[in-house]
């Protein structure tokens, strides 16, 4: 399908006026009789209404060969976004290095000041890129370190990044200080206090899995933030999980640096992400790419990536769309009742064990679950082929299992088949 001259007039006069490129109007059309019925109803309410969500499952494009639980390895785009981002690949093609460089770069600018607003920070503050790896990797190694200085991590953080670090030990002498945690864990107190021993008179940085992957536990990023604050280090925190899935602002947790991914729960196209750093701070950070003032205190500094995917970029707007028509509030209730959905139901049978708390304080989606004398990559090729649910296995340090990870389209339905293989699995 070609791009029509209409389009290309309109793209051409939007970029110009550096506004927005998506407009969903019909989708917010489609969308307006159930927020009219749901404006009254609480997050808690509005999480166990089907014909909603019935409607939000009709926005993605799904496979009937299999269910898809791995939602929070990547997530699918729902059709608005996969449209905007066709739409702008079609638009960057009928010129590119016209288009992409100085008609869609334009656009960048509002696209930052948008997820500033989302995010809860300056627009000043916020770079964005490809992912959380690549965000927390630029300050890993940007921050300015010398040999002996020390940072407090835990065995748990996702694994490029603990690498990130290992790799800053080896190369300029680092001392890297270990935190084991007890999952799943409902004492905030507990955890902070684990973080705290850590800390020596030479640590220089904390580093917070805001959720961990493996299990879907929720560190209290904001109490350790306070108290890493206090004996004089900063603070980063990996929000990967946690960003358009469990409701914060960058100013709450009050993090020196933060990084996210925005193709895992806002649904935005593969390959996008952001990452902040405090306005004062980002001249401290060396850009890990060529820069013109890689020391400089501009945040742009760090977007230095040579021809990128704009197409993916501005699609980023679909899936804000989408992500505020649902509601922030009303998209955590549905996921954390999706995952205690099933955890409810299996929790108590025989040889089972759950490694994530049931407590929307302590998870929100993802959920890990081990069976007694089972194998858990085996669980997860029993899963998909005599079940054709897809799930990913778990296994690191203390955690045995597999993950199970539903997202906003994810039905009862489909939970009920995962819950009547973990049974059977479980029983055999």
């Amino acid at each position: 399908m070609l791009i029509t001259r209409h389009e290309f007039l309109r793209f051409s006069a939007i970029a110009g006026a550096g506004a927005i490129f998506a407009e969903n109007n019909l989708l917010r059309q489609k969308f307006a009789p159930h927020l009219r019925r749901l404006s009254a109803a609480s997050p808690h309410a509005a999480a166990r209404d089907e014909d909603f969500w019935a409607f939000i499952r009709s926005q993605f494009t799904l496979s009937d060969e299999i269910v898809n639980l791995n939602n929070g390895g990547v997530s699918p785009q729902p059709i608005p976004v996969q449209e905007a981002h066709i739409k702008h690949y079609r638009y960057c093609n009928l010129g590119p290095s016209h288009y992409m460089w100085h008609v869609l770069d334009k656009g960048r600018e509002e696209l930052r000041a948008r997820l500033a607003r989302s995010a809860g920070c300056e627009p000043d503050e916020l770079a964005i890129n490809r992912n959380t790896t690549e965000g927390l990797n630029t300050i890993i190694f940007g921050l300015d370190l010398q040999r002996g200085d020390e940072v407090v991590l835990s065995k748990y953080d996702y694994p490029n990044m603990m690498n990130a670090w290992k790799q800053r030990q080896k190369r300029d002498g680092i001392k890297l200080n270990w935190v084991d945690l007890n999952l799943p864990e409902e004492d905030e107190e507990v955890i902070v206090e684990k973080f705290r021993r850590a800390i020596t008179p030479r640590t220089k940085i904390v580093h917070v899995t805001h959720m961990i992957n493996w299990t879907g536990q929720i560190l209290p990023a904001r109490k350790i933030a306070d108290m890493a604050h206090a004996y004089g280090c900063e603070v980063i925190v990996d929000a990967s999980h946690t960003y358009a899935h469990i409701p914060h602002s960058i100013r709450e947790l009050d993090c020196d640096y933060y990084a996210t991914s925005l193709h895992k729960w806002l649904c935005a196209p593969f390959g996008t992400g952001f990452m902040f750093i405090k306005k004062e701070k980002i001249k401290k950070v060396w850009a890990l790419l060529s820069a013109p003032e890689p020391d400089g205190s501009d945040i742009r500094k760090f977007e230095n990536l040579g021809t990128r995917s704009f197409a993916a970029e501005h699609a980023i707007h679909a899936a804000l769309d989408f992500q505020e028509m649902i509601g922030n509030e009303r998209k955590a209730a549905r996921l954390h009742y999706l995952k205690n959905y099933w955890c409810e139901k299996i929790r108590n049978t025989k040889g089972i064990k759950l490694y994530t708390s049931l407590h929307p304080q302590f998870s929100g989606a993802l959920a890990t679950v081990g069976i007694q004398g089972k194998n858990p990559p085996e669980i997860v090729s029993t899963l998909l082929e005599k079940y054709r649910l897809h799930t990913t296995s778990i296994v690191h340090e203390n955690v045995n299992g597999i993950r199970i990870t539903p997202h906003v389209y994810t039905t009862t339905e489909e939970l009920d088949r995962l819950i009547h293989a973990l049974q059977t699995i479980a029983s055999s």
